[in-house]
C-alpha cells in the first residue's frame, strides 16, 4: 500500500506534485500549531505597511482544518491540477505555472477591490485564504476544455463535465459552506478560459502569453508522438513536368 502511495507520488507532474505537498504540509503543520494560520492569511495592510509580502503567497496553501472538506479540496487538487498538467498542457509547464499564477493574481484582485465596494465589503474582508478558490477555479478550466465527459455525482445522477463546477457549488451550499469562495474560483475560472481560449479565436491575438522569464524556469521536454512500427509511409507523389 505504501509503495503504491509512493509511485502515484512521484508520477505526479512537477507543478501538481509541488502544490500538493506544500498545501498538505501547511495545513498539518497549522493543525499541530507549528505554523500559526495568522502568519498565512492574505492582509493587505500588514503586506503593504510592514512587506509580509509572503502572505500573498502563503493564502493560497493553507486549507482550514483537516475535516471532510479538506479531503474534499485534495482530492480536487490531486485530481484536476494533475488532469490539466498531463494533458491540456502537456509539454507545457511554464503555461500551465503562468495560468496559476493568472488565478492567484486574479483572485487577490477581486478580493481586495470587493473590500473596497459598500454593502460587499464585509462579506470580502472574511475571505482571508484564496486556497479553496484557486482549486475551484483548476476544476472549472478543466470543465471548459472538456465538456463533453460524462461523470458522475456519489452515483446520484449523471451530467456532463461542462455543468461540474455548478454541481459542486450546489454541493457546497448543501453542506453550508461559503458559496463566495466556488464563484471566486469560477470567475477566475472563466477569466483564464475567455482569455486563453474564446478571445484568441475571435481575434487571433493571445493577451496571455506566458513571458519568456517564466518559460526560462522551466525545461519543458518536447511531446514526442510514438510511429507505430513496422509502418511504411509511402513517399508524395511526384508531379511530373507538364509537356508541351
Amino acid at each position: 500500500m505504501a509503495q503504491a502511495v509512493e509511485e502515484w507520488y512521484k508520477q505526479m507532474p512537477i507543478i501538481t506534485r509541488s502544490y500538493l505537498t506544500a498545501a498538505i504540509v501547511t495545513t498539518i503543520g497549522c493543525s499541530l500549531d507549528i505554523i500559526s494560520p495568522y502568519n498565512l492569511y492574505l492582509n493587505p495592510k500588514l503586506v503593504v505597511k510592514h512587506y509580509q509580502f509572503w502572505r500573498l503567497v502563503t493564502n493560497f496553501l493553507y486549507f482550514r482544518k483537516m475535516d471532510l472538506d479538506f479531503l474534499f479540496h485534495m482530492f480536487f487538487l490531486a485530481r484536476y491540477c494533475k488532469l490539466l498538467e498531463e494533458n491540456s498542457f502537456r509539454g507545457r509547464t511554464a503555461d500551465f505555472f503562468y495560468m496559476l499564477l493568472f488565478g492567484a493574481t486574479v483572485l487577490t484582485g477581486i478580493v481586495l477591490l470587493g473590500g473596497m465596494i459598500p454593502y460587499v465589503s464585509e462579506s470580502f474582508a472574511k475571505i482571508i485564504f484564496l486556497s479553496n478558490s484557486l482549486t475551484f477555479m483548476m476544476v472549472y478550466v478543466w470543465s471548459k476544455q472538456n465538456p463533453y465527459i460524462h461523470m458522475s455525482f456519489l452515483g446520484l445522477f449523471t451530467f456532463t463535465a461542462a455543468y461540474l463546477p455548478w454541481v459542486l457549488l450546489g454541493f457546497s451550499v448543501l453542506v453550508g459552506a461559503s458559496a463566495w469562495v466556488d464563484l471566486l474560483g469560477m470567475m477566475a475560472g472563466h477569466a483564464y478560459y475567455f482569455l486563453e481560449d474564446v478571445y484568441p479565436r475571435m481575434t487571433g491575438r493571445r493577451p496571455l502569453k506566458t513571458p519568456s522569464f517564466i518559460k526560462s524556469l522551466f525545461a519543458d521536454e518536447p511531446v514526442v508522438v510514438a510511429r507505430p512500427a513496422h509502418v511504411r509511409f509511402a513517399p508524395p507523389p511526384v508531379e511530373e513536368p507538364e509537356q508541351n
